[in-house]
């Protein structure tokens, strides 16, 4: 077990913001058909720019640059072209600050995900008959080791049931940073925050890939039975049962998978935080049930599912991900999968907030640093602020 300060998230910030850093505008270029492959000059282009007023895009509103939307507002929204980071993603010395403990997993030791690595080199190929299918042959058995980082606030009280939130690829230190402000302020529970890493890759045919990208309940089973038990044991606190007071977050996928762990076990969590999410193609391997991945979430399941009691915030930057593998399925349009995800919330009436972050990318990360205070406090309505 090591002790951490949460000061070591300043340096974290600047290697973050540094690995975030903006590319510039793109024309947009032409959607290719199915099974049709992009055009060379396509290949490796950087994403085209969309315009939150696309039509078929949601309604939004446009906020004044350089705020945020009210913190309790349902809805759609478009922040302005300025990103400054918001005072509560600074480490403020005046405040308590959580206790942050690491610990390890390894593979051998888990039921759910013995582990599975691809290797180098291509993604795989598109089948032939069906442009929703990867077809991957380089991928094996591997085993992997990941971090499991706990952030423990000042203000628990032990023996209590403390609400908490999940995070995906983790440590997620702005999480942390962000969180001494906003219990120090009331304007959030006093939670624990639990940060695991992934386990390792990316895409179709990795441990990142099967763990996020699945759409089932094994993701959530593997953090309540592999993951919860450990950090109440290791640190002396009582994690609450009460899917009200549970919450999970992520990136990308990471996002995506926050998103599965709710809908596949409501009775778990019921609040979860996106950042550019994955609802698109992207599950391996192919599942009948589920055919085109989370894109079935705006395609189908929310749609023709009663509403469950589920509340959302989520983002997408104007240069989000778009086709970049070799699928061409008509399914790999970040942008396209958040605005479809933000049209099938609001017409079953769920309480959510989608924000379009112009002069952003993937996961962005100073959208992130200007929005995750009053995500997290959207995220939180509802819940005794003890």
């Amino acid at each position: 077990m090591h002790l951490y300060r949460i000061s070591a998230a300043v340096i974290l910030s600047v290697a973050c913001s540094l690995a975030y850093s903006q590319a510039p505008a793109v024309p947009p270029v032409q959607q290719p058909t199915p099974n049709q492959p992009a055009p060379a000059s396509q290949k490796y282009s950087p994403p085209p720019t969309r315009d939150p007023h696309t039509p078929g895009y949601v309604t939004a509103t446009e906020l004044p640059d350089g705020t945020v939307p009210p913190a309790d507002k349902d809805g759609n929204f478009i922040l302005g072209p300025t990103h400054t980071p918001a005072p509560e993603a600074l480490t403020n010395p005046d405040i308590p600050h959580g206790d942050i403990f690491e610990f390890t997993l390894n593979s051998a030791d888990s039921k759910f995900y013995p582990g599975i690595k691809r290797d180098p080199g291509p993604l795989g190929t598109a089948d032939p008959n069906d442009p929703a299918k990867l077809i991957v042959t380089t991928s094996h058995p591997a085993p992997y080791t990941r971090k499991v980082t706990v952030y423990v606030p000042k203000q628990y009280q032990p023996g209590t049931a403390a609400p908490f939130i999940v995070g995906a690829d983790g440590p997620d230190m702005l999480l942390f940073t962000t969180l001494d402000s906003l219990i120090a302020e009331h304007r959030v529970p006093a939670m624990v925050a639990i940060s695991i890493s992934n386990g390792t890759g990316d895409a179709q045919g990795s441990e990142r890939g099967l763990e996020y990208d699945t759409m089932s309940g094994r993701y959530a089973e593997f953090v309540e039975q592999e993951v919860l038990p450990q950090v109440e044991s290791r640190y002396n606190v009582k994690l609450t049962r009460d899917p009200e007071g549970r919450a999970a977050t992520g990136g990308s996928s990471g996002g995506a998978v926050s998103l599965i762990m709710a809908w596949y076990h409501p009775e778990l969590y019921h609040r979860v935080l996106a950042y550019s999410g994955t609802w698109i193609n992207q599950q391996w391997p192919s599942n009948p049930d589920t055919p085109h991945g989370a894109w079935e979430f705006h395609e189908h399941m929310i749609p023709s599912s009663p509403r469950k009691p589920i509340r959302i915030w989520m983002e997408v930057g104007d240069r989000d991900l778009y086709n970049p593998n070799v699928m061409r399925d008509n399914m790999h349009d970040w942008v396209l999968a958040n605005e479809k995800m933000a049209q099938v919330l609001a017409a079953k009436g769920y309480h959510y907030q989608f924000l379009f972050a112009p002069n952003a990318g993937h996961v962005d990360y100073a959208t992130k640093k200007q929005t995750l205070a009053e995500a997290l406090e959207y995220l939180w309505q509802g819940y005794p602020k003890k």
